[in-house]
């Protein structure tokens, strides 16, 4: 029996970018629709009049007759402001769950973060877990996104899930996105909170631009020495790194065999460094050798971007519980 090949393809790197500002009512479908481990993030605002609003993932868009729901979040506005989670199939909402003290009134802003699993699915509101809600529809019939309702929405965004993080350490917090903000201009340089250690992961999201011709990110000892730098050429679609150790000593290779970048194009970066070597993913998929060696990670302090991309949003996630408010502070 021939072998499979099981290495990544370039539809495996395709990614769903985020879309900013968007008119109530809102739908999208959902590419690929959900899978275990993705989560998707809503930053908005609630009108001080606000009476509730609602998101609905769901099964199409079909009117007529009404497309299945596997998860609708409804929450409500009132003297005590609640949620209301449901389903409908064939028409029909099942029995409705209740939960109280939902820490949103009418006048906030939010950021909502849905988990989903295989048959479940968590929120978490402005960064701390809120319920946990079972659905009866097949995740994989979930491929519409739909909100409606007292709402002003800012960003929304599909994240995929961290192959390399098993336990979803990630949830409940999700970062900020922001389409134009001054501390994101390109050339980036950036200190981190603190200097990274194994399991602690930094991640850049943003768009490649238009007729691009390269970008470099880098991540720093500090301002005059490149610790590592990983390097995405669009003329001879390449994507390479290099790493430098304290003695000057070079180390080189290339990440992957195919050029999976494109302009006009959404991407998400990650890395994860361990005690000898570095890992590397690009929109959920892990992308080049599973080790590209680099030096010690208690020097690098610094992260810088440069070239033609734009950044959404760049985050260090510490492996340390007790410096996760720090971890956050890279967050734009």
């Amino acid at each position: 029996m021939p072998s499979m090949d099981l290495s990544p393809k370039p539809e495996d790197y395709i990614l769903q970018g985020p879309v900013f500002n968007p008119i109530v009512p809102y739908i999208t479908s959902i590419f690929g629709s959900l899978a275990p481990g993705k989560m998707v993030s809503i930053q908005g605002a609630t009108p001080v009049e606000a009476e509730r609003f609602q998101v609905d993932f769901q099964a199409g868009s079909s009117l007529a007759p009404r497309a299945d729901i596997g998860l609708h979040f409804n929450p409500r506005f009132r003297s005590r402001p609640y949620t209301i989670c449901n389903s409908l199939s064939n028409g029909l909402w099942m029995e409705e769950v209740k939960f109280p003290h939902l820490p949103l009134k009418s006048g906030d802003s939010f950021l909502l973060l849905f988990l989903f699993e295989q048959d479940h699915v968590k929120v978490s509101v402005n960064g701390q877990h809120y319920l946990q809600y079972m659905f009866s529809l097949p995740l994989e019939r979930m491929n519409t996104l739909r909100i409606s309702g007292d709402v002003i929405l800012r960003a929304i965004a599909f994240f995929p899930k961290n192959p390399f993080d098993i336990y979803r350490t990630e949830y409940p917090v999700a970062p900020h996105l922001f389409k134009s903000r001054a501390v994101l201009d390109v050339p980036l340089s950036q200190l981190l909170p603190e200097s990274l250690r194994p399991r602690d992961t930094v991640t850049v999201r943003g768009l490649v631009r238009q007729d691009p011709k390269e970008f470099c990110i880098s991540l720093k000892k500090d301002p005059s020495h490149v610790s590592l730098s990983f390097r995405v050429c669009f003329t001879d679609q390449t994507v390479s790194w290099r790493s430098f150790s304290d003695r000057g000593q070079e180390s080189r290779g290339t990440v992957a065999e195919g050029f999976p970048f494109h302009p006009q194009r959404y991407f998400e970066l990650l890395f994860l460094c361990q005690e000898d070597h570095l890992q590397l993913a690009l929109n959920g998929t892990p992308l080049g050798p599973p080790c590209i060696p680099h030096p010690a990670t208690d020097a690098i302090t610094e992260l810088a971007v440069e070239g033609d991309v734009v950044l959404y949003s760049t985050q260090m996630r510490s492996s340390l519980p007790s410096c996760s408010a720090a971890a956050l502070k890279i967050q734009r």
